[in-house]
């Protein structure tokens, strides 16, 4: 399982909404090397940290494969022209939340990185899209992406191959994973709630709250 990075994209913190909130998801293509380190890559910053960044979130991949989608349902949005509309660092074309699973290791240019999570939709997603369509959307069809944390630090760049080094969860898919904890599947599914709040892998956060969920 290999492909190619199509698109580095990094962000720093300005200013969001007239209230005065701040916000990165403004993700630019960069060009050449950049540094990945444990809390992700080098020039790029998060507004809310409690919420955004950190080890478990240090990268977001999002496919490329599903701006047609968005279009489809959306319109010809002028964020959706090019990769980042949806605050990414990494677009490629080829997998989505079906094709990758939690604790997937990747080799991300000479970087080992991890899946932790998928993300979990936000109001600053359609904000940023000047719609309010976007996170309802994301709920009910998980075309989320999915959060990586840094194993081994190395360095990334636009053309670089992307490759699976590693599966130690086939079933848990970042597709299922999203639609038992985030997208309303949870119900009848306690046993798989219980597994999922015992694997070490899945984000403190998502751990959390499957074992919230478990015990509902």
């Amino acid at each position: 399982m290999r492909t190619t990075i199509d698109a580095l994209l990094t962000g720093t913190v300005r200013g969001f909404t007239p209230e005065g909130d701040t916000s990165a998801i403004a993700k630019q293509p960069v060009d050449g090397p950049r540094r990945i380190g444990f809390l992700g890559i080098e020039g790029d910053e998060q507004a809310d940290l409690a919420n955004h960044g950190g080890r478990d979130k240090a990268i977001h991949h999002y496919p490329r494969d599903h701006y047609p989608g968005w279009q489809g349902l959306l319109g010809d949005l002028p964020r959706l022209a090019a990769a980042g509309a949806f605050g990414e660092n990494i677009s490629t074309s080829g997998w989505n939340e079906t094709d990758v699973c939690l604790g997937d290791r990747f080799r991300l240019g000479t970087a080992l990185v991890e899946i932790a999570q998928g993300r979990q939709p936000c109001w600053k997603q359609s904000h940023h899209l000047s719609t309010n369509a976007v996170v309802k959307a994301m709920v009910a069809t998980a075309r989320t992406g999915w959060y990586y944390r840094v194993i081994e630090e190395g360095e990334v760049a636009a053309g670089d191959a992307i490759a699976l080094v590693e599966r130690p969860l086939p079933d848990w898919s970042v597709w299922r994973l999203f639609r038992l904890l985030i997208g309303g599947g949870h119900r009848g599914e306690q046993a798989a709630l219980h597994e999922l709040s015992t694997i070490a892998l899945l984000a403190d956060g998502w751990r959390d709250r499957a074992a919230r969920l478990a015990g509902a």
